[in-house]
């Protein structure tokens, strides 16, 4: 892995875009105090280097909720019977696959994975857990934890 430096101004323009990446590169120019050109150019080389992975937009699952129903949210702890790196890549990518999977984490001690996946309803929920977890042999334990409220959710990388 090649080594990256980055530099105050560097630093300014991740955090900014990790709080709105939709702004246009005139409006984050002025916010960080650099010209647009540059500004420009140094969002590319932070693209180029891996730093920024992708934008996305931020869903609100509660104003959702009126137009599709509400959904179930739960945070999932996964062990297999077996941990050599062969099952734990083979359940990694089949769980990553699944459209109903929010998050998964590699984890150590307890279980080996923590899930957070979302479904329609228990059905939903029901069907995600006989695709998942049931039909895979080498899963042996399951607990979930289901959401009642989410008070905080973000994916900003402290800088300071």
């Amino acid at each position: 892995m090649e080594s990256i430096t980055l530099d105050a101004i560097d630093l300014k323009l991740l955090d900014a875009l990790q709080n709105d990446a939709s702004q246009t590169n005139q409006r984050l120019a002025a916010e960080v105090g650099i010209s647009p050109p540059t500004c420009l150019r140094r969002v590319q080389r932070l693209r180029q280097e891996g730093l920024i992975e992708r934008q996305v937009a931020l869903l609100s699952p509660d104003r959702l909720a009126t137009v599709l129903g509400h959904g179930l949210q739960a945070v999932v702890e996964i062990s297999l019977d077996r941990q050599d790196a062969a099952a734990l890549d083979a359940f990694e990518a089949r769980v990553i696959a699944d459209d109903a999977v929010q998050q998964c984490w590699r984890v150590s001690p307890g279980p080996d994975f923590v899930l957070v996946v979302v479904a329609r309803d228990m059905p939903g929920y029901g069907a995600l857990t006989q695709r998942l977890f049931t039909a895979d042999a080498n899963v042996r334990n399951v607990k979930a934890f289901f959401s009642l409220k989410r008070a905080k959710f973000g994916a900003r990388v402290p800088l300071g």
